[in-house]
């Protein structure tokens, strides 16, 4: 498929997704979420030909959130609003899900639905100009909305989470860093090359050993301890069976 809102590039094994509205500060309208569910849905048995993806965002934002002009169209029925609500999550969903380490790159604003975009990455790394905002509460709606109110109390505290949800404020690139939010803090023209850094790790280590850990994370998120080992123990067992098993001393006196 040829995207028109989206840009993707293979380098190896490593696909770099960009958000491509500049001009809009990237929001994401109608097209752009049709184009981001056939991409993650192409992504779900794809980590032969792709194995980390970097998802950052052209221009001098990651995403904006919802394009006004359409948010703002009074014409839109319920059935029309919901489907669009209902797409994003799924697009967040298919992030989640996917077997490849996502890694947000993300400079600027992160606002409303691009806040959950940045939020369903596994890792972020963040230049100083990085601004998140879950909007939602601001403009009348509920603070939890594509899966925000799940994922961001997991990714820092409850009480911090609370804070933004509730309040609507923004979360700067230095209190992202400090909660934890953000992996990386760097200067702007290192975002990319940590991010391609980052990934270049990930590419040495086993197909399998990288999908059963994040599938046992976002498993054990809510399992109990029981159950958690479980996982573990199963996927160890899968990936020993693994034609790849590395010795990380190999060469070592």
């Amino acid at each position: 498929m040829n995207y028109e809102n989206l840009r993707y590039e293979l380098d190896g094994t490593v696909g770099t997704l960009t958000l491509n509205v500049p001009a809009k500060l990237n929001a994401h309208g109608r097209k752009m979420r049709e184009e981001l569910l056939h991409f993650w849905r192409a992504r779900q048995n794809d980590e032969g030909s792709c194995r980390v993806i970097i998802f950052t965002g052209a221009g001098r934002a990651f995403c904006a959130g919802a394009d006004l002009d359409e948010l703002g169209d009074s014409a839109r029925s319920p059935e029309e609003m919901y489907r669009a609500t209902d797409e994003m999550s799924e697009v967040v969903f298919l992030m989640r899900r996917a077997p490849q380490p996502v890694i947000g790159a993300i400079r600027g604003w992160a606002a409303g639905g691009g806040f959950c975009l940045a939020l369903a990455a596994d890792m972020r790394v963040v230049d100083p100009s990085a601004r998140f905002l879950p909007s939602f509460i601001n403009i009348g709606l509920s603070g939890g909305d594509m899966m925000s109110s799940f994922y961001l109390p997991r990714q820092v505290r409850l009480g911090i989470a609370n804070g933004y949800l509730l309040t609507g404020d923004v979360m700067d690139s230095q209190a992202a860093y400090r909660y934890g939010f953000a992996n990386y803090l760097v200067a702007p023209e290192e975002l990319m090359t940590r991010a391609r850094a980052i990934a270049g790790k990930m590419i040495t280590k086993s197909v399998l050993g990288l999908r059963m850990t994040k599938e046992t994370i976002n498993q054990n998120i809510s399992a109990s301890l029981e159950q958690a080992i479980y996982l573990e123990n199963r996927n160890q067992v899968l990936c020993l069976g693994s034609p790849r098993i590395i010795n990380p001393f190999r060469g070592e006196e």
